[in-house]
């Protein structure tokens, strides 16, 4: 990238952006300007240049000449699972042994940031510290990471997505979710979640194909929904659900639930709903999943036109469908593809504005602000995350090139010349690329 003076912040000292093209997904379209950090906040934003730069340089800021390069937000993914380990299945994930998990959800969170995601809510954690501790260690600068939101292992119901214990063997430790049966038991769940010290309660109201139980099926009670809910406003807590039938998605508008993943096969009386208390609630569809696990898993055992493919090609279609019906009517959709599987593997998530695009017909600017500014909203950080704005917090990315003219620049870990999260650097640009984007 740019040229740059007195070194770099690894302090979290003042940064001037200068001669960038600002992104600020405040819909706008970009503009040529200056952005000035200090500390961990965007302190001044200019059009035009050289309004800042002598004085900064001379009271010894960090210069980084753009050249150019689009300065954007960090890209914030709403539904990401940090201890999901790009394994080729469920088994593997739940059965990997917890020491080697921890290390390896460290390793999960440097390559979601890597991609250039600066943020993201945690959507389940396989072990129920596991999120926690990331936050924690993420935060305390010990491990490099996105901004996150922690979440405990998913609530589910005996039979349920995320009992997969076999009959014969009713192990606890076999299953990926915490299995509850009546209000009194999710009470009990969701005040020891709590007390572990995750952000957020997610219930598992529909099924999953690849589980055995079907993507339209709402297997929990109205009463244990009712008590999660209560439980998890009592503490503040904010709750997201794993809901893709119709009927789980009417659960989560009845409850209050703010982040409803999925919704594929929502029908007109919960999009009618939906919409009424649309700015309750942000939908994920986790598209990259099943795109993948339909088209591209055959190496791992789901092969292209298998029983499993087919659904997931079925509700693919009735997705797309229901998510386009959503965006004209004004729901706020995010992405976050439900990356963590070794056909959805993390680091990859940009992807999903490449889909919004292509295959929800989002302009480039509509999937920007779905990655950004929503993502800001989904974080429950919408007045200080996900927007070029004095004040608000300085997660950048500086890419090389306009994503307006093609998301999939976004992809590139090349492109992504600079990645500055909460105002110090995780990616610094260097010199060596500005001398070659001066010399092109």
């Amino acid at each position: 990238m740019a040229g740059y003076t007195n070194g770099l912040n690894g302090d979290g000292g003042s940064v001037l952006f200068t001669n960038v093209r600002i992104l600020d997904a405040t819909g706008e379209q970009p503009y040529s300007g200056e952005v000035l950090v200090q500390g961990n906040r965007i302190k001044q934003i200019t059009r035009g240049s050289s309004r800042f730069s002598q004085p900064m340089t001379s009271s010894g800021a960090t210069v980084i000449d753009g050249m150019g390069a689009t300065l954007m937000p960090g890209m914030i993914d709403a539904h990401l699972h940090l201890s999901w380990n790009n394994a080729p299945g469920i088994d593997p994930i739940q059965m990997m042994e917890l020491e080697e998990h921890m290390l390896v959800t460290m390793e999960m969170a440097k390559l979601v940031l890597d991609a250039g995601f600066t943020a993201g809510r945690g959507a389940a954690a396989a072990k129920p510290r596991l999120d926690v501790v990331a936050k924690r260690f993420i935060n305390e600068g010990r491990f490099p990471g996105p901004r996150y939101l922690a979440a405990g292992p998913e609530i589910t119901t005996v039979g349920g997505l995320g009992d997969a214990a076999p009959s014969h063997i009713p192990h606890e430790g076999l299953n990926l979710g915490i299995v509850v049966s009546g209000p009194e038991e999710v009470r009990r769940v969701v005040r020891t979640l709590i007390k572990y010290g995750v952000d957020s309660i997610k219930l598992n109201l529909s099924g999953e194909e690849i589980t055995g139980m079907g993507a339209e099926e709402t297997p929990m009670a109205e009463e244990e929904v009712a008590m999660a809910a209560s439980e998890a406003r009592c503490r503040n807590r904010v709750l997201s659900a794993h809901a893709r039938s119709s009927g789980s998605v009417m659960q989560c508008i009845r409850h209050g639930i703010q982040n409803i993943y999925h919704a594929s096969f929502a029908n007109e009386e919960a999009l009618d709903a939906l919409e009424a208390a649309r700015d309750r609630h942000i939908v994920a569809p986790g598209m990259a999943w099943l795109i993948n696990t339909a088209r591209h898993a055959e190496q791992w055992g789901i092969k292209p036109g298998s029983e499993v493919s087919m659904l997931y090609e079925r509700e693919l279609e009735m997705c797309i469908d229901t998510m386009k019906k959503m965006h004209r009517r004004g729901i706020r959709i995010c992405i976050g593809g439900d990356y963590g599987f070794a056909w959805t593997p993390q680091g990859t998530n940009a992807r999903d504005l490449q889909i919004f695009v292509e295959m929800l017909g989002f302009s480039p600017m509509e999937a920007i602000l779905a990655a950004t500014k929503y993502g800001g909203e989904i974080m429950n950080m919408e007045n200080e995350l996900g927007m070029i704005k004095e004040g608000y917090l300085a997660d950048l990315l500086l890419v090389d090139g306009d994503p307006l003219s093609d998301v999939r620049i976004l992809q590139n870990r090349d492109r992504l010349l600079a990645i500055m999260k909460d105002g110090k650097f995780h990616k610094a640009p260097r010199a060596s690329e500005a001398r070659r984007r001066l010399t092109a």
